[in-house]
């Protein structure tokens, strides 16, 4: 069975052709589907576009938040709630094309865990869109090391057990196939069409890039250290006490030859701080230590088991 999962906040002259699009595309596909669409605190008429619509169609199901939640959430609950065995996800506002489907299909039946999409023609506005984007994906993919070109593309394609245990938040569900890699799922990308808006108003601004930089230095920490967070706080402390230990010394030493006033120089203050915050920084290590232990002791063990003979 196939779920499609489309998060959606004020789209209210999309929704409906969307639908008819996608109904094309899934009732060609000759297999059980359903659609989900996850209004997230729309302040127009979404809601009642997406409410008549379910009226007529039982394959049809609405996620309503309470209030404007953000991608990343939107994308959680369809995720939480779809019943299918593969996932896909796309944006509401028609700039993916429904008719791309089937390629993300074809490529996840060759063995992959996840099919990304890649907007290589982007239709979007350059200095706006266009050249933040190829900064970011440039970015995350030399911290992540996953080897794609678009990870802002929500047209995707999953299987269930990749994301059903998945928590994202913030900007994260464009690291969703970083993520996933961490637990050794096989990632691919393909190329994929991309229209430019024609109707309602764009949700992206030139600081969600700050925010989705923000997240992918914490997928990045938790990557290299979200095992074992002390080695980070724990080394850089000692690292830090050690040279202002050193540096302290000196000024000692330096004093006692050339009876020269430490408490003047610069240096002295320095080297208090480094000291203080050397011991600062093995403090949160080994908090962060016990904090790791406590999860691990609540929720188990952090790794995901493929197959057991």
């Amino acid at each position: 069975m196939l779920s499609v999962v489309i998060p959606a906040y004020n789209e209210e002259e999309n929704i409906k052709l969307l639908y008819g699009k996608l109904k094309q595309v899934l009732d060609k596909l000759k297999q059980k589907y359903e659609i989900i669409f996850v209004d997230d605190g729309s302040e127009d008429k979404t809601f009642s576009v997406l409410s008549k619509l379910a009226k007529l169609d039982r394959k049809l199901r609405i996620i309503r938040f309470k209030r404007n939640f953000g991608q990343s959430a939107a994308i959680s609950a369809g995720f939480q709630h779809a019943k299918g065995n593969i996932i896909i996800t796309l944006d509401a506002d028609l700039q993916n094309d429904p008719s791309d489907i089937p390629k993300l299909l074809e490529n996840l039946s060759k063995g992959y865990d996840i099919v990304c999409g890649w907007r290589k023609k982007r239709k979007d506005p350059f200095f706006t869109k266009k050249l933040p984007s190829t900064f970011s994906n440039w970015v995350a993919s030399k911290l992540t090391g996953l080897k794609i070109h678009d990870f802002g593309c929500t047209l995707r394609a999953y299987k269930k057990e990749v994301v059903k245990d998945m928590d994202v938040y913030g900007e994260m569900h464009r690291y969703i196939p970083a993520l996933a890699r961490l637990d050794g799922y096989s990632v691919t990308e393909v190329e994929v069409k991309h229209h430019s808006r024609k109707r309602g108003k764009t949700k992206y601004n030139i600081f969600r890039i700050f925010k989705g930089l923000s997240d992918l230095v914490t997928l990045v920490f938790i990557e290299k250290f979200g095992t074992r967070p002390g080695h980070i706080f724990i080394s850089a402390g000692v690292l830090s006490g050690f040279v202002g230990f050193l540096i302290l010394s000196g000024l000692i030493i330096h004093q006692k030859i050339y009876n020269v006033p430490t408490i003047v120089r610069p240096l002295l203050y320095i080297s208090i701080i480094m000291m203080f915050g050397g011991v600062q920084f093995v403090t949160f290590g080994i908090l962060s230590e016990m904090i790791t232990k406590l999860r691990y002791e609540i929720k188990g063990k952090f790794y995901k088991i493929k197959e057991i003979i």
